[in-house]
């Protein structure tokens, strides 16, 4: 008898540490459906944030019949891991072109908390993540912004909160760069209102930028250049609990092409090329193509160049993942997030490394 109670006790404590039972966080944006899923280790993710439902006037809804069923299937994950937080995000890179102007009438801020809340109970949900980007300054390229967004994303979470109670979880996307960090939001006024912030401490390097360098490092060193790091100290410095903050990792490969052979590539001018989704590394940097390995030291980052082609490509891989893991550790911070679940592969991906990490 007591041979099978130890066993049951042992048998509890691993499924709890499947999700996350140390009280790190391990989440997973996801815009893949429903049916696809179950290939990837759900057991070792605490919440998984389906990106992106739609802004509908001022409420918050379904692009398609596809989407809404997808939903109900992520939500039903929970009945065989009952630990595990679905939430949805609304906005993204391109998906939040009304918010400025929407999100400026108390009005509309009443009636998108009040039919986010309703879906909600429809389709227990667990929460929402706010992916506006970004208040207060320029994001994708046209979309409306104003001095305004700044406090009126301030009010947006506080009616969302009120809406909410405590029975929801609520976060946001927060840009991992100075200018965002220092424009965008009023950290004192929106922190006591939101469980934790999901900052994406990639891309920090993007597409429209003609010089190469790491999108996704842990530090920085260069006049300038942006890094997890100096995201979260930032925001240490301001006295933000750190177990609220969720530092990002990149599931993808940036590529820049036409980048002369200097320093391997790095920090060198280019023209920004592809995204390379994690589980196609194998394939795009195989043996055969040209591409050689390379670690910076001082980032923690790895990149890859490839000279014949004079092609440069920045990514997270599983020693930048570890090197993530043990900063939050050692930083005491809320756990990491990433884009996208979509990207790793099915098995023995960054995922199970990110979970193993944390929870050793």
């Amino acid at each position: 008898m007591k041979c099978f109670a130890i066993a049951i006790v042992m048998c509890c404590c691993l499924h709890l540490a499947g999700q996350g039972n140390n009280g790190y966080k391990v989440i997973a944006y996801y815009t893949g459906n429903g049916e696809t899923i179950r290939q990837y280790p759900v057991g070792q993710l605490t919440h998984i944030i389906y990106s992106f439902l739609k802004l509908q006037n001022d409420t918050l809804t379904f692009h398609n019949e596809g989407q809404r069923r997808s939903l109900e299937q992520l939500v039903a994950l929970k009945k065989e891991y009952p630990t595990l937080k679905i939430m949805v995000s609304i906005g993204g890179w391109g998906g939040c072109a009304p918010c400025s102007e929407l999100f400026s009438s108390a009005e509309h801020r009443s009636v998108f908390a009040k039919t986010t809340v309703a879906l909600f109970k429809q389709y227990h949900i667990d929460g929402l993540d706010l992916d506006w980007e970004y208040p207060a300054i320029e994001g994708y390229p046209g979309h409306a912004f104003a001095t305004k967004d700044k406090t009126n994303f301030t009010e947006l979470v506080k009616q969302l909160r009120k809406e909410m109670g405590r029975d929801y979880i609520l976060s946001f996307a927060a840009g991992g760069f100075v200018k965002y960090l220092e424009q965008s939001i009023e950290w004192e006024e929106v922190l006591p209102q939101v469980d934790f912030v999901n900052l994406m401490t990639y891309d920090l390097v993007g597409g429209y930028s003609t010089v190469t360098g790491h999108h996704t490092p842990l530090a920085d060193y260069r006049p300038g250049q942006e890094s997890t790091s100096k995201a979260v100290n930032w925001l240490l410095a301001k006295k933000i609990p750190a177990r609220q903050l969720i530092i990002g990792a990149a599931y993808y490969a940036r590529v820049w092409e036409k980048v002369e052979a200097v320093n391997h590539g790095l920090y060198q001018g280019g023209q920004f090329k592809q995204g390379v989704s994690y589980k196609n590394f194998p394939s795009f940097f195989s043996d055969s193509s040209g591409y050689r390995y390379y670690w910076d030291k001082k980032a923690q980052a790895p990149y890859r160049y490839n000279e014949s082609k004079k092609l440069f490509a920045t990514f997270d891989d599983p020693r930048s993942i570890r090197e993530k893991a043990k900063f939050v550790r050692r930083k005491g911070l809320g756990g990491i997030m990433f884009w996208e679940l979509s990207d790793d592969v099915p098995a023995n991906g960054l995922t199970g490394i990110l979970h193993q990490e944390l929870n050793n």
